[in-house]
């Protein structure tokens, strides 16, 4: 079974992203006992397969090493992007390199996102993802949405959050939660904040009630070591 593990998010140039994604790594590492280190697709001063190769030189060379894309949708940077780096990290190092599906196919994730909604009450709930161009591309957030009892909005692409809360208000909902569907706070996170204040201003006696993202929790950091060792048992099953 692996022994070494690697998460890998998308990267941003928010420090607060950048101390959030260490902070997670720490607590994961301290969860598994294990050596759990981290690195980003984008935003790094080297691509992913050179924080791979660099991750690998200061393991044992006898460990297996996991790799754990922690993003929440199966979109071009888990099809292609992630793949493609690890491919090519899989040709410079003698190490067996190992990937898990990305965190966003756990069911577990569903549950804790069932609870942040339940956490405030409200008549209406807007689960809010940053969106994808790609034909089906949002598809897995309009059944995510329908299995917690909300609707999708987007933020680049449509429906967005105004359309959304303005449709909720015309059917008569008077409380919205609204769940920011990312890992971190950052500058998206900040502009849906700001994007609130100014509709909490348009639709005024309408309380829009603003979720946190996943953020560094307890619960996070459950989930991704029982995502990790829910993956280490599925491939220690032999077929009968």
């Amino acid at each position: 079974m692996p022994s070494t593990y690697l998460l890998v998010t998308h990267g941003s140039r928010d420090l607060r992203y950048q101390r959030s994604i260490a902070q997670l790594a720490d607590r994961v590492q301290q969860k598994l006992s294990a050596k759990v280190g981290m690195a980003v697709l984008e935003c790094a001063p080297v691509e992913l397969h050179q924080q791979i190769e660099r991750f690998c030189q200061r393991c044992n060379p006898h460990d297996e090493i996991e790799i754990v894309p922690l993003f929440l949708l199966p979109g071009v940077h888990v099809k292609e992007d992630i793949p493609e780096q690890i491919e090519i990290a899989r040709s410079r190092l003698p190490v067996k390199l190992s990937v898990t599906p990305h965190l966003g196919s756990s069911d577990q994730l569903t549950k804790l996102l069932a609870q942040r909604f339940s956490s405030r009450s409200a008549d209406a709930r807007i689960l809010l993802s940053h969106g994808s161009r790609r034909p089906q591309g949002n598809l897995p957030i309009e059944q995510l949405a329908e299995q917690l009892a909300a609707i999708a909005a987007f933020w680049s692409v449509p429906p967005n959050l105004e359309t959304s809360v303005q449709t909720l208000v015309q059917q008569g909902c008077q409380e919205i939660a609204i769940l920011p569907y990312f890992l971190f706070s950052g500058g998206i996170t900040d502009a849906i904040a700001q994007q609130i204040d100014q509709l909490s201003q348009r639709f005024s006696g309408i309380n829009l009630k603003l979720l946190t993202p996943l953020e560094v929790s307890d619960d996070l950091v459950d989930l991704i070591v029982q995502f990790i060792a829910l993956q280490n048992f599925s491939k220690s099953v032999i077929p009968t």
